[in-house]
């Protein structure tokens, strides 16, 4: 029981979360530093300003990459650090922090995997309109076209935008999270059409300028529904739950896989969702579904969490309550058959390689009196999660990586720094490291390819 020998095995993180530096060298202010200076909006107003102090301890944080082993770092850059307006004037002390970067990852030998966007939304694109104007998807392009010129003769992996069901749902709609607004359903999914934009646009900008071949997708969020057992009704029905728009938009709207992942891969909105939506869906213009589908190579998938579904007496889904299932220390739902049955359903569906562009969990982590950090939860966690992933692969689902979630501990968006992520523990006063059992754990699972998940 081995992974492909091709499988990449990697660690994730974003630039907002853990670069800190956040008005050094030129970088231009994000919706993330505005919304840091709103009372109330993060946890013990903790703000991404230092955050892991990334910026200047890069080169310690890759040698511990190296340390664990990864073969690849999943990285996002900061729009508003290579152009602190967003548009025009090129940050050159900003390009040069993503050069250096580069340069060390694949000095020790790891394969940079870049996300062009992971949320920091540069402060002015917000104040002219952000992504309900419709100049968003050039202007993505245009700052594309700088990181792609400056950084493709080395970067070969990339991934356009990261979980946009969070970003406009959560962000523009529940307002949890920046820019903090409260949008009706007309903007989100006027927003979320121009957000559909600049990713086809992006992927069009990738394809005629990279200076080397480009491998590109893309991270949405992976809203998984799981068979409660494996009869051809539960699975029929949980298939089926997956991919309607409206199963889990209790709290977001946006909450599904489909109205965004169906223009990207069919070119076109799902037909269900047209009628749940109704008058509220914008305007397509002629041209618009051909640069949303633009061909990318992987699907990539955020998956942390999922829906138990079994089929009702007329073979409907019929949501099965986590009464008592296990809970991380952020109260997310732990089912480990999310990374068997979500890249099943993916890859059946939309019939591309899959890439688990995120997975992991938050935990009660601290140094212990030995100076070592025993995050036993993160260790089965992962054991679990694996084991499932390599079932899929072996049941024939084409998977070709997987990135934990996170590299490090770091500033947890609204929740600031009160949850741990990390196969790397931070302690945010001091900034020392402190390598987890999880990351020692992880290390030989890479080193067997997975064959260490059996012992």
């Amino acid at each position: 029981m081995q992974f492909p020998e091709q499988f990449t095995w990697g660690a994730a993180a974003a630039s907002y979360q853990i670069e800190g530096a956040a008005r050094e060298d030129g970088k231009g202010l994000s919706v993330w530093d505005m919304l840091c200076r709103r009372p109330g909006k993060i946890w013990n107003g903790h703000t991404g300003d230092i955050a892991c102090n990334h910026y200047h301890r890069y080169k310690e944080d890759v040698a511990i990459m190296k340390e664990i082993g990864l073969q690849a770092y999943r990285f996002s850059i900061s729009w508003p650090r290579v152009m602190p307006d967003g548009t025009g004037a090129v940050n050159e002390k900003g390009l040069e922090f993503y050069d250096r970067l580069v340069d060390e990852l694949l000095a020790a030998g790891i394969q940079p995997w870049a996300t062009l966007f992971h949320w920091d939304l540069p402060y002015e694109l917000y104040c002219r309109g952000h992504w309900l104007n419709p100049d968003m998807p050039q202007w993505f392009a245009d700052y594309t076209r700088v990181i792609v010129d400056r950084l493709s003769d080395r970067v070969t992996n990339w991934m356009t935008l990261n979980e946009p069901q969070c970003f406009i749902g959560i962000g523009l709609h529940a307002a949890f999270h920046a820019p903090g607004d409260k949008l009706g359903l007309h903007e989100l999914l006027r927003a979320a059409h121009n957000v559909l934009l600049s990713h086809g646009r992006a992927v069009q900008v990738i394809r005629s300028h990279a200076k080397s071949k480009a491998t590109i997708g893309w991270a949405p969020v992976g809203v998984v529904a799981m068979p409660v057992t494996n009869t051809p009704a539960d699975i029929e029905a949980a298939r089926k739950s997956m991919f309607d728009v409206q199963a889990y938009a209790s709290w977001n709207p946006l909450w599904n896989n489909t109205w965004f992942g169906d223009p990207v891969v069919f070119g076109k909105y799902p037909e269900d969702g047209l009628k749940i939506y109704g008058d509220a869906v914008p305007v397509v213009r002629e041209g618009d579904m051909k640069i949303i589908s633009e061909p990318i190579d992987f699907y990539g998938a955020n998956i942390y969490v999922g829906t138990e579904i079994k089929a009702d007496v007329n073979g409907e889904p019929e949501k099965i309550p986590d009464t008592f299932t296990p809970l991380t220390a952020f109260k997310w739902t732990v089912h480990p058959e999310t990374l068997y049955w979500g890249p099943r359903f993916l890859h059946e569906r939309y019939k591309l390689p899959i890439v688990i562009t995120e997975n992991g969990l938050s935990n009660a982590d601290w140094v212990s009196l030995d100076g070592r950090v025993h995050d036993l939860q993160r260790v089965d966690f992962l054991a679990r999660h694996l084991r499932e992933l390599c079932r899929a692969i072996g049941d024939g689902v084409d998977v070709r990586g997987y990135f934990q979630w996170s590299i490090m501990d770091n500033f947890e968006w609204a929740e600031g720094y009160k949850e741990r992520f990390g196969l790397v523990h931070v302690d945010y006063t001091t900034q020392k490291r402190t390598l987890k059992d999880s990351a020692y754990f992880y290390n030989k699972v890479i080193g067997s390819r997975g064959g260490s998940l059996w012992e």
